[in-house]
């Protein structure tokens, strides 16, 4: 099931991801699941591609109108945006809606201290040092129950990982899609 996780994102909200890991973050979201549409700005050079992904171009505020167009009118879909501005509690507010009307699922990819009091849960990715596959991701805001932190061990080439210890051993494979 996907919500059995602890970084499972919940459907018919919206999240939001910071750090230097976040794109990793929503590369692994959208490849567990059958649709992903990500709505990003022209400028932006580099852009993960795979199955099932849309990729939507925009500027300015039309990435959140378009974000919450996608949100709206696309059931089941995980809807990756990165916007180029600070969300005011309004564009938080409207792109949640948007979520629940359509069943979607958002993910903002944000810079720190970006964020909309509207969002579900925000999440503090980062890559670990001397390793490339080694990620933590820290769940530092959450309206529906605690935070966190974990460790997994995550090559991107398919969903499934491995959650690391606080020893440092990597425990059996895990996150196979449901």
């Amino acid at each position: 099931m996907l919500h059995a996780l602890p970084f499972a994102l919940l459907p018919s909200r919206v999240h939001e991801a910071q750090g230097s890991g976040r794109v990793i973050f929503a590369i692994w979201q959208a490849q567990r699941r059958p649709h992903a549409v990500w709505v990003r700005a022209k400028r932006q050079s580099e852009m993960p591609l795979f199955p099932g992904m849309t990729v939507i171009h925009a500027e300015g505020t039309d990435i959140l109108w378009a974000a919450e167009e996608a949100l709206r009118s696309m059931p089941r879909a995980l809807v990756i945006a990165q916007p180029d501005q600070r969300l005011s509690l309004m564009a938080g507010r409207r792109l949640q809606l948007g979520a629940e009307a359509g069943g979607s699922t958002g993910l903002l990819l944000i810079r720190p201290e970006a964020g909309s009091p509207a969002t579900e849960t925000r999440w503090d990715c980062r890559p670990l040092a001397g390793d490339s596959t080694l990620h933590r991701w820290d769940l530092i805001k959450n309206k529906k129950g605690t935070t966190g932190s974990w460790t997994l061990d995550w090559d991107g080439t398919s969903a499934a990982f491995h959650m690391v210890s606080a020893t440092g051993q990597r425990s059996g494979l895990a996150g196979q899609p449901g």
